[in-house]
């Protein structure tokens, strides 16, 4: 059995796409990343403070699945850790599969929880040509599956570190698919 992990944590200041790899975090509960551009009660991406400043901020961590950045690297992307934009990323645990509500423990504090998927933008093709397909795709029925990480909400704060250790707590049954936020 593969034990889930974080691999490595990134946070920036400035609202950029690529975010410098640390050798810690602090997540602050009801806000984010900690000296994160998108720390906050409400929302921070910039295209959605265009359209209501005042709405909630369900994108306070970006996490993604190193598997993820296997796979792109194995496509030729030549991506790192944080260059994706990524909070956390982590290994050994299916983040896309998650439903809306699942809690993910990292370490023995912090406690975010998961609101939807991230809806990959233009920057990603920007970022590195024919990425922004790489991280688009179809299921069996034909309908879009995004790939580029998930979104959550800090509930309890604390430091994140690589090599901390993920525990997942699964939200009450029916469970709701995640959607983008």
């Amino acid at each position: 059995m593969t034990t889930a992990t974080v691999i490595s944590v990134s946070a920036a200041m400035g609202h950029r796409f690529s975010k410098p790899v640390q050798d810690s975090i602090r997540l602050l509960a009801g806000l984010g990343v900690e000296g994160d551009a998108h720390c906050g009660e409400t929302v921070k991406h910039r295209s959605r403070v265009a359209v209501d400043p005042t709405q909630p901020n369900l994108r306070q961590v970006h996490l993604i699945h190193a598997e993820l950045l296997d796979e792109l690297n194995a496509a030729g992307f030549d991506v790192a850790p944080g260059q994706m934009g990524e909070n956390l990323l982590t290994r050994g645990l299916d983040l896309l599969g998650l439903p809306v509500g699942a809690r993910l423990r990292f370490g023995q504090q912090a406690l975010v929880e998961i609101t939807g998927l991230r809806n990959p933008c233009a920057q990603i093709e920007a970022f590195r040509p024919g990425l922004l397909a790489a991280v688009l795709g179809r299921d069996a029925e034909g309908r879009l599956v995004r790939k580029a990480g998930i979104m959550g909400i800090v509930l309890e704060g604390g430091a994140v570190a690589p090599g901390d250790a993920i525990a997942v707590t699964l939200p009450a049954l029916p469970h709701r698919a995640l959607e983008r936020v």
